[in-house]
């Protein structure tokens, strides 16, 4: 008996979502990255910021931080534009070594959607049925429309071009938004900017069978 397609997806993308990076969430003053680095400056400590790049961008890094505390020891207004530099410099490399573009640091309170503000709850709560529920909530409507779209027009007449074409419109849509929900969940590849990395992928123009 073969088993519903919806659970199979929804148990796909949240077993993806360790895997999936936290996007242009990396880039904002109060986003992890940042953080991290304001904790590692105030204890003088860079070793727990090093996990953010890669292991060829450490020296780099090590060398930014030094610099970082020498300046900032010179003064409160030295310290400020020393630390503005170091996490400039750690959020551009580390979205350079996932091959993702830099475009400067984001202010702090930006709205990135309720995705990524219920994974970062679940990981500090160890709940994750909250994220379960969202996940639910946006894939179980957009599988169902579609899923009714295309059973609905298979019935249509083949004889008559038209519905035939809704038929195979329907039929398409369906199948590359299944697709595209099951590339994005086993994918987990490098940052995705903004909605991207939040969405569904929409159906391709074309479909081959």
């Amino acid at each position: 008996m073969r088993k519903p397609l919806f659970p199979i997806l929804l148990t796909a993308v949240l077993a993806s979502l360790a895997a999936l990076p936290l996007g242009a969430h990396c880039d904002a003053l109060d986003g992890p990255v940042v953080i991290a680095a304001k904790q590692a400056l105030a204890k003088g400590d860079v070793n727990p910021i090093l996990a953010w790049v890669k292991a060829e961008d450490e020296a780099q890094i090590r060398a930014a931080f030094a610099r970082t505390l020498k300046v900032g020891a010179l003064g409160p207004e030295a310290q400020e534009l020393a630390e503005a530099y170091f996490f400039e410099t750690l959020v551009r490399i580390h979205r350079a070594g996932e091959g993702a573009p830099y475009t400067g640091l984001k202010p702090a309170g930006m709205d990135f959607g309720p995705a990524i503000p219920a994974a970062d709850k679940a990981l500090a709560s160890g709940d994750l049925k909250p994220v379960f529920e969202l996940m639910h909530g946006v894939l179980k409507p957009g599988l169902e429309a579609r899923f009714k779209q295309a059973r609905a027009a298979r019935s249509q007449a083949p004889s008559d071009p038209a519905a035939g074409r809704k038929a195979v419109a329907a039929y398409v849509d369906f199948l590359h938004y299944v697709d595209g929900v099951y590339r994005a969940a086993a994918g987990g590849g490098a940052h995705a900017e903004g909605a991207e990395a939040e969405a569904p992928a929409k159906p391709e123009p074309h479909h081959q069978h």
